[in-house]
């Protein structure tokens, strides 16, 4: 292919994406669906001129590039203060007890269709079903309340992480026999990578802080790419390196402590902060749409057609969403809507089931499944938010017209008979 033509098409994917996402804004309809029938319409025109490009590579450097930038972003947007806790614990609580009975369900569902399966190999394929994208709710909530959009986030960061972190830690011990000796190896490769993780946080952001330069911010994703590349070489929970020095750059004047305090100026980490999180969040941008754009261009059509993919994708949303009631209805007591619907798939599905390793793949698992469960919940998603927005623009309609009438009223009474 033409050099030239290919960054026509590159630079025309980004201009689109960007257009997807204000109209997914005026419109409550995500973007990711836009960008994935974008793929499928790349797809088909490259099925058209008989070009079968393998995008195996460039997915499996999206994706390391995508988690990172996930795991900071998200790290990035976790507020940690006293006034917040009621929030960030109900919205923890939720997040995990969701990830947990909603990805342990969907694998005795798996289980049920596919019988010769270890539950392993079922559990790795339904943990990527069972995590809310952050990177779809976090933009799409803003008409909320202000609560309610809160909550929204910390949950969907919180199952973000969580999801990751989990997926990679049984990936990364298969070759350990038994629970006893599992739970050793994940604790103390938790242990060890806490401890680093805090020493390399607390180094990196003295260094980030000292540094006059302008162009300092590719430099230490440079260097952090390189500390999680060394941290999987040696079998370590790299993304909790990420987690940890986002948090502490959030989180400063909270985090730290003694000494500590003297040694980083605020004002200067305060500016590292706002510089990381525009490139953060410009980075991700283009890391999503051409993952997106890549994952529609891959996706078998035909498997689309069958009865067995919507059959096991619908019991999957029943499962999730009956969940998700259940839990919002206990913990925030009967405050459940619209909030229970607003559990897209997205970015981190598909980075996760991408990253399933070669010995624990299922031939009978097609990737239809997971294309539905995004697109279904992204509509639901999207229909909730629509909803929802008409019920407050008509209570907020509701409120102006009494004050109306209230006023009219007083001015009545003031007229002198």
């Amino acid at each position: 292919m033409n050099a030239y033509l290919f960054l026509i098409g590159l630079c025309v994917i980004v201009i689109i994406s960007f257009f997807t996402n204000i109209l997914g804004k005026k419109t409550k309809v995500p973007s990711v669906l836009l960008l994935i029938v974008l793929g499928v319409g790349i797809q088909q025109l490259l099925h058209y001129f008989k070009m079968e490009p393998d995008y195996s590579q460039t997915l499996e450097i999206l994706g390391i590039v995508g988690l990172i930038m996930i795991v900071l972003e998200a790290a990035l947007d976790l507020e940690l203060k006293r006034e917040k806790w009621p929030i960030i614990w109900k919205s923890f609580t939720i997040a995990t007890l969701s990830l947990a009975f909603t990805s342990v369900s969907i694998s005795f569902i798996i289980l049920l269709f596919i019988p010769e399966l270890e539950f392993l190999s079922a559990y790795v394929y339904a943990l990527p079903l069972s995590i809310l994208s952050s990177a779809i709710i976090i933009p799409s909530v803003s008409h909320l309340s202000e609560y309610n959009r809160e909550f929204l986030i910390y949950e969907s960061t919180f199952s973000d992480i969580l999801g990751i972190m989990i997926f990679y830690m049984i990936i990364e011990n298969l070759h350990v026999e038994g629970m006893r000796q599992l739970t050793l190896v994940i604790s103390s490769n938790i242990f060890i990578t806490l401890v680093i993780s805090v020493i390399l946080s607390y180094l990196l952001l003295y260094i980030i802080q000292s540094i006059r330069g302008k162009a300092k911010f590719f430099l230490f994703l440079a260097v952090l790419v390189l500390l999680y590349s060394v941290g999987k070489l040696f079998h370590l929970s790299s993304l909790i390196i990420i987690l940890m020095f986002g948090l502490l750059l959030r989180n400063h004047t909270v985090l730290l402590f003694g000494r500590l305090k003297k040694w980083l100026s605020d004002s200067r980490v305060d500016s590292v902060f706002d510089q990381f999180k525009m490139i953060t969040e410009e980075t991700s941008f283009l890391v999503r749409t051409f993952f997106f754009v890549v994952f529609g261009i891959s996706l078998p059509l035909s498997s689309l057609i069958s009865w067995r993919v919507w059959s096991i994708s619908l019991i999957f949303l029943v499962i999730s969403y009956l969940v998700r009631y259940l839990l919002y209805f206990s913990v925030e007591k009967r405050n459940t809507m619209p909030q229970t619907w607003l559990a897209p798939r997205g970015l981190i599905s598909i980075l996760l089931f991408f990253a399933i390793p070669e010995s624990l793949r299922i031939n009978g698992f097609q990737k239809g499944i997971l294309f539905v469960v995004i697109i279904v919940t992204n509509i639901i998603m999207g229909w909730a938010l629509v909803l929802s927005g008409r019920k407050s623009s008509g209570g907020a309609e509701n409120e102006s017209t009494s004050s109306t009438q209230l006023e009219a009223e007083g001015k009545v009474k003031e007229i002198p008979l």
